[in-house]
């Protein structure tokens, strides 16, 4: 949801916290993924591996995204679901029950959800009703988590992202709005997603996931063909940039669904699906639109450089080297790819803080 500059709600150094909590969430998401993987990384608890999905996805994603629209609402009791997502990440890293931290961030993806029907009432549309469904999801699939419905916690959950990630991108198709055809079909495609997301709820969640990933597939095809980033890759500067960023987590996410579509009772394939979407995809996403997101959030320049590339080609090197060892049953190489993944996460923080030092700089001067 694009963020409105005149919409403060809370004074700036009050959202530096919430966005530090998030931070926290998702450095040690990523350090509960190496360690998954094999790598000797410290945590403060061993438990903390086990909970790698809900720090990434609804503390750390929960978290920015619910900064997000709480800028863009301008309401200060908005960025409770953001205090409370980052707040279960918290919980989940200090070593406190996993029903408190559950309950944090479900409680935020709930508050989310009227943060986001608030938007939907002011400007009612198709893409605001979809951001009100994605986040509606997310409490959906704290509560399965909670509830051990795996199948469904990690299909709502992506299910959050990838609906919003396409409801914003259908806010800007304004620009170049799809035909009512287009628009009927991308209707459609929610709906199959929504049915097999019920079907993942059930004993047998394998049907639900096959049916799921067709219906991911779907929708990176239709992303791919409706995107107004198919006529701007090419172009100089930040605007071609997050159109290769886009382009690239669409193709991320057309395999991600064909692979979960094929054979999701194998382990290793599974992997590679979730990790394709939840990896390639999303953070594709997140490297194109943060020099967009956080200006809006903290009120800082982030000028464009050519550097922003070296990230994203860093994430999907990495993330080659890691479906790979986990088509081909390699642990080395899927252990590496995994490293790779942090990596380029590292390099995006600092990609971005360099860009605010150049921004800043060029403020004063």
């Amino acid at each position: 949801m694009a963020t409105e500059p005149q919409a403060a709600g809370l004074p700036v150094a009050w959202r530096i916290p919430l966005l530090v909590l998030g931070l926290l969430s998702m450095l040690a998401g990523v350090g509960a993924g190496l360690q998954r993987l094999g790598w000797a990384v410290p945590l403060p608890h061993d438990s903390l591996a086990t909970v790698h999905g809900p720090l990434m996805v609804a503390a750390f994603f929960g978290t920015v995204i619910g900064l997000e629209r709480a800028v863009a609402l301008g309401k200060r009791w908005g960025f409770a679901a953001p205090a409370a997502c980052g707040l279960g990440g918290i919980a989940l890293i200090a070593g406190f029950p996993p029903v408190v931290a559950l309950t944090l961030t479900t409680g935020g993806a709930a508050l989310l959800t009227a943060v986001t029907l608030c938007a939907a009432r002011r400007q009612p549309a198709l893409h605001t009703r979809l951001l009100s469904l994605a986040a509606a999801l997310s409490a959906v699939a704290g509560v399965a988590w909670g509830f051990g419905a795996t199948g469904l916690a990690v299909a709502g959950w992506m299910s959050f992202l990838v609906l919003t990630i396409a409801g914003e991108r259908l806010e800007l198709s304004r620009f170049l709005p799809p035909s009512p055809v287009a628009r009927r079909v991308f209707v459609g495609i929610v709906a199959l997603l929504l049915f097999a997301l019920v079907l993942t709820g059930r004993d047998d969640a394998v049907p639900g996931l096959r049916l799921f990933g067709f219906s991911l597939a779907l929708m990176a095809l239709w992303l791919l063909r409706q995107d107004v980033a198919r006529r701007t890759a090419r172009q100089p500067g930040l605007t071609g940039f997050i159109a290769r960023c886009l382009l690239s987590g669409y193709v991320w996410l057309l395999t991600g669904g064909l692979l979960l579509a094929l054979q999701p009772a194998m382990p290793l394939l599974i992997d590679a699906a979730l990790h394709a979407v939840f990896v390639g995809f999303v953070l594709a996403m997140v490297f194109g639109h943060a020099p967009i997101i956080f200006p809006a959030i903290l009120r800082v320049k982030l000028p464009y450089h050519a550097s922003f590339h070296l990230p994203l080609v860093l994430l999907h090197l990495s993330l080659l080297l890691r479906v790979g060892g986990d088509l081909a049953g390699d642990a080395m190489l899927r252990s590496l790819g995994g490293l790779g993944n942090a990596l380029c996460i590292a390099v995006f923080i600092v990609t971005m803080a360099l860009a605010a030092f150049r921004g800043g700089r060029a403020q004063i001067a």
